[in-house]
């Protein structure tokens, strides 16, 4: 039977939740998110207590919250949303200024469905957050796919499609160097808008090299080309090792498909940006 406190995710009018013990900064991300979602009713709270308050009063789309809150963790709130909610899915996002760190420490917890780094500003924050609640359907940009399994590479590259996604498919990390070589060439640079790869590949190259690659042999830093790495291995050491490699996010298998395409966009967006900053300069 289904629980009539659940709410979809609703594009015209959401309902967001921001966790955060500055008053300053919960009006900050209240004024972008309003750019970005005129129609989103805004649920500000200072404390975790509140939050299990306000979340009684009424289900929310999304929950953003800081990791340092007055009263508790935001891990423990997230926690406490996990197993107290009646919706089937909220989003929690962690907001915080020390994210890779924790990233690299493994030490955020799977109860948080993603994490963003406060030091890219209060705008992309709202970006990002519209990417959960209103994603674009026609975002554009290209994609390096790096994917062994042609059956695998068939399914993914019709989904990214479907969200205005231009794929090109490269079937091992040799052909993806030579992608990029061949852009760099042409004056490209750096040639494909972000880069999607699965770790464990056919051949004597793995995802890890590919990234190596990336950022040590082509010099391209993360906001210049962001890589986003598919894996399945649970393994804590072993995805800190790809964040530290130059990951700029991990995508756990088995991949779901609003996960994967609000992580490209974002990403996608956010080197854009970034390299519009150095065309400035």
């Amino acid at each position: 039977m289904s629980n009539p406190s659940f709410r979809s995710f609703d594009t015209t009018s959401p309902r967001i939740m921001v966790v955060d013990g500055s008053k300053v900064v919960r009006k900050m991300i209240e004024g972008v998110l309003r750019q970005q979602l005129p129609g989103m009713e805004f649920v500000g709270c200072e404390t975790g207590e509140e939050a299990k308050a306000a979340l009684q009063a009424g289900a929310v789309n999304l929950v953003t919250t800081a990791l340092r809150l007055p009263d508790m963790d935001g891990l423990d709130l997230a926690r406490y949303l996990r197993e107290h909610t009646p919706q089937a899915y909220i989003p929690i996002i962690v907001v915080s200024g020390d994210v890779q760190e924790r990233l690299e420490s493994r030490s955020i917890s799977d109860d948080v469905t993603d994490y963003f780094d406060k030091a890219l500003g209060f705008n992309a924050l709202a970006a990002f957050i519209k990417g959960y609640v209103a994603p674009e359907s026609e975002a554009g940009g290209e994609v390096l796919y790096v994917e062994d399994s042609r059956v695998v590479a068939m399914a993914t590259r019709r989904m990214l499609e479907k969200h205005g996604l231009t794929v090109t498919h490269a079937t091992g990390v040799e052909d993806a160097i030579a992608h990029l070589e061949t852009a760099k060439a042409q004056g490209k640079i750096p040639g494909p808008d972000v880069v999607l790869t699965d770790v464990y590949l056919k051949g004597e190259l793995t995802g890890k090299d590919l990234l190596h690659s990336i950022r040590h042999e082509f010099g391209y830093a993360k906001g210049m080309l962001p890589v986003l790495v598919m894996t399945g291995d649970a393994n804590p050491a072993n995805q800190s090792d790809l964040l530290r490699e130059g990951a700029n996010d991990l995508v756990q298998k088995p991949i779901e498909e609003r996960l994967l395409v609000t992580k490209l966009l974002f990403q996608l967006r956010v080197g854009r940006m970034l390299r519009a900053k150095l065309a400035k300069k």
